[in-house]
């Protein structure tokens, strides 16, 4: 239960910021045209709390967390006073109402640069890209262990979560794929991923098996260099230093044989005796470990610890190299969500791809449990991935209004108050089938 609390959490803070910032967008753009705001508020339905400001806007947080809407002064929707109607949406020009409804978008935009921007200044750990003995399409390819993935299909690679991008990219959409290394003896070699005859309707969960690369393991002494709060070792009382002897009876030499241990032993009983090592004293400790998803759909056991090495890798620059730094990951993360969309569309991706709030929350939950860096890694992603979607030429969303106003531009006059009716009704259905779809891959996940 503590998982699903976690998940709900993190997805209420993760839609919290993201659609104020959203909704904020259309809110200060829309005051700059003259437009009067009736209501700004973060959720749907009834609202928990409310204030309004001396120019009449109520700022509302009600009780659906899952969007956020600004309601502005409108002949559309209801009567509207003689001396407002100066103030009222549908009397700006055209270009200032095309502004107001891109304002949405560009200011999820501007937060995905800032966040990106952040996690580099804070620093995000990750590992360097040493590949282990490769299965499958990799080791078709001719990729050997202790090789060092440097660039794949011409972009650098610095980090495995990047690489595991880039060829999970590349996979989806059944792209050949080129990868440069450096090999463990030091030779430069460029190898051709061969994703074109990769069959159609591998499930998403077994495609980075049939790609064939895993992370080299590291090795890595039993201590341990992270205690995470309320989780089970932080409870029984083990710290920051201690040494790992023994769990269950069974001795451990290094870090490796506590993620192999812990998770086989658990499976059988949760509650593990650990042996410690605390400075000159050897302790006896009894904890419960826990079940914790990182958001892939595979529940593991954990006990809530870190090692002192556990990445050999991190991503980090000052405040000034932090900015390109910035605007390069979100122009790389826009052309691969482009491409996910492309392929969708084209068929070349499954729409299994598709997810919706429940693995949007586990990998809220998952990348919080992570560290800071991690976290606005995601923020910046589901942030982005928002803008995009926002933008798309579908009625009700952003990109549907701009689109009625593109048209009115070129005609010069509105599209009909029937035609946009017709349109909203459309749209509704289209966002209904997608989030219906979503949560139905969420909940396939969900199943073992």
């Amino acid at each position: 239960m503590n998982e699903f609390f976690g998940s709900v959490w993190w997805l209420i803070v993760t839609l919290g910021l993201l659609v104020t910032f959203h909704e904020f967008g259309h809110f200060i753009v829309a005051r700059l045209c003259g437009v009067k705001v009736l209501r700004f508020s973060v959720g749907f339905g009834k609202p928990l709390w409310m204030r309004r400001d001396r120019r009449g806007t109520e700022f509302a947080i009600a009780a659906i967390p899952l969007g956020g809407y600004v309601k502005m002064l409108d002949e559309r929707e209801g009567e509207v006073a003689a001396s407002e109607l100066d103030q009222a949406h549908n009397r700006k020009p055209v270009g200032q109402r095309m502004a107001i409804a891109a304002a949405g978008p560009a200011f999820n935009l501007v937060f995905t640069v800032f966040a990106f921007w952040l996690m580099f200044v804070v620093g995000k750990p990750d590992f360097l890209p040493i590949v282990a003995a490769p299965t499958g399409v990799a080791a078709e390819a001719g990729i050997e262990a202790g090789d060092r993935i440097v660039a794949i299909d011409g972009a650098a690679i610095d980090s495995w979560s990047k690489a595991i991008q880039k060829l999970g990219e590349g996979a989806v959409g059944r792209t050949d794929t080129t990868v440069e290394v450096t090999t463990a003896k030091g030779d430069a070699a460029t190898r051709n991923l061969a994703f074109s005859r990769l069959e159609a309707g591998i499930a998403e969960d077994q495609l980075f098996d049939r790609i064939g690369l895993k992370l080299a393991p590291r090795e890595r002494p039993a201590e341990i260099g992270l205690v995470s709060d309320g989780k089970p070792a932080a409870i029984a009382g083990i710290k920051v230093g201690d040494r790992v002897l023994r769990i269950n009876g069974r001795d451990v030499s290094g870090f490796g044989d506590i993620e192999t241990i812990v998770p086989e032993e658990a499976a059988r009983d949760p509650h593990l005796a650990l042996v410690i090592k605390r400075g000159d004293e050897q302790l006896d400790i009894g904890l419960d470990a826990t079940l914790f998803d990182a958001g892939d759909g595979k529940p593991r056991y954990v006990i809530g610890i870190g090692s002192t090495s556990a990445y050999d890798a991190k991503l980090q620059y000052g405040p000034l190299a932090a900015i390109p730094r910035a605007f390069a990951e979100t122009w790389d993360v826009t052309k691969s969500s482009l491409g996910m969309i492309k392929m969708l569309l084209v068929g070349r991706a499954g729409l299994e791809n598709l997810s919706g709030p429940i693995s949007i929350a586990r990998f809220a939950n998952g990348s919080a449990q992570l560290g800071l860096a991690w976290f606005l890694s995601f923020l910046a992603l589901i942030s982005l991935s928002l803008a995009i979607v926002n933008l798309l030429p579908i009625p009700i969303l952003d990109g549907g209004h701009l689109l009625y106003y593109l048209i009115e531009l070129i005609k010069g006059s509105p599209v009909s108050e029937r035609s946009q009716v017709a349109g909203q009704y459309v749209g509704l259905m289209m966002l209904v089938a997608l989030m219906g779809l979503a949560f139905y891959n969420d909940i396939l996940r969900l199943i073992p």
